[in-house]
């Protein structure tokens, strides 16, 4: 009579390459909120930027079209991804008054693994965020 009281118990979910989890990730319904990590999937490198940032082309997972757009990671990172890495967007800015492809405002944040887990979102491989790079507060 109490079956429904119990927790449901939920898999996780792992993938067999980045390209399955990236079209996983896009099947889900991803919103663009300020600080929020989602996934995306490197296409191509760019050349360096003047303050010595890699720049790459990536998609970022939605349930239409994946966007595609050019990123970034930060200047301190000591580690880049590589062409066909999922990886994780910060999104540090959400611009509405721009074009739809330069309205989100963020860098790469860190590597994916292709490994979904219940309640906690895809596991982290790697962090290319520099340690000593200030946090947000939130209250």
């Amino acid at each position: 009579m109490f079956e429904w009281l119990k927790r449901q118990r939920v898999e996780t979910r792992e993938f067999t390459d980045n390209a399955a989890a990236f079209a996983h990730a896009c099947s889900l319904d991803w919103q663009p909120l300020i600080g929020a990590v989602l996934p995306a999937l490197v296409e191509e490198e760019g050349a360096r930027g003047a303050e010595g940032e890699h720049r790459f082309l990536v998609s970022l997972a939605r349930r239409t079209t994946p966007l595609k757009f050019w990123t970034c990671t930060l200047k301190e990172a000591c580690k880049y991804p590589e062409v066909g890495d999922l990886v994780g967007f910060r999104v540090v800015l959400i611009a509405s008054d721009l074009p739809e492809d330069a309205s989100l405002i963020g860098y790469i944040a860190c590597k994916l693994s292709p490994v979904l887990k219940p309640r906690k979102g895809w596991a982290i491989a790697e962090s290319y965020t520099p340690k000593d790079i200030k946090q947000d507060i939130h209250f």
